[in-house]
């Protein structure tokens, strides 16, 4: 556990629990942003740390929330992933090591597919980042 974020890792919910720091995985198709398509951006769960944007989101198809690329590409850590039987790349919060799922070279048009457990993330619909305290990331959208 990171001691650092102790606090915010026991407040978190078991599904939530068990996808940030178990590596677990939650259902496709039954997650609360797989349908999500607001302007805004997306958390750590934990650390509050940004890490996607809606621009930067797609429909794949596969039931989670997916991402093209992430704000910052030091916000995240990509870490070689053997379990289940296969070669996966994970995709970690940099900030707190939090698990956000995979990625995938099977984006769209020769992208990346990052595709994110909801359960990791906390959404900030564009007209709350201001108030948010995120309102230097309000440049990422078009008025």
């Amino acid at each position: 556990m990171n001691k650092k974020y102790k606090k915010e890792i026991m407040a978190l919910t078991p599904k939530q629990y068990s996808v940030t720091q178990e590596k677990g995985t939650e259902l496709p198709f039954d997650n609360e942003y797989n349908s999500e398509y607001r302007e805004g951006i997306y958390v750590d769960i934990v650390s509050n740390e940004v890490l996607f944007s809606s621009n930067e989101k797609f429909d794949s198809g596969s039931g989670w929330p997916s991402f093209i690329k992430p704000v910052n590409k030091t916000s995240i850590e990509e870490v070689k992933d053997f379990s289940r039987g296969m070669i996966r790349v994970e995709v970690k919060s940099k900030e707190a090591n939090t698990h956000l799922g995979h990625v995938f070279d099977d984006g769209p048009n020769g992208n990346m597919r990052y595709c994110i457990n909801s359960a990791s993330l906390k959404f900030i619909p564009k007209e709350e980042m201001a108030s948010s305290g995120f309102g230097d990331y309000l440049k990422l959208f078009k008025d």
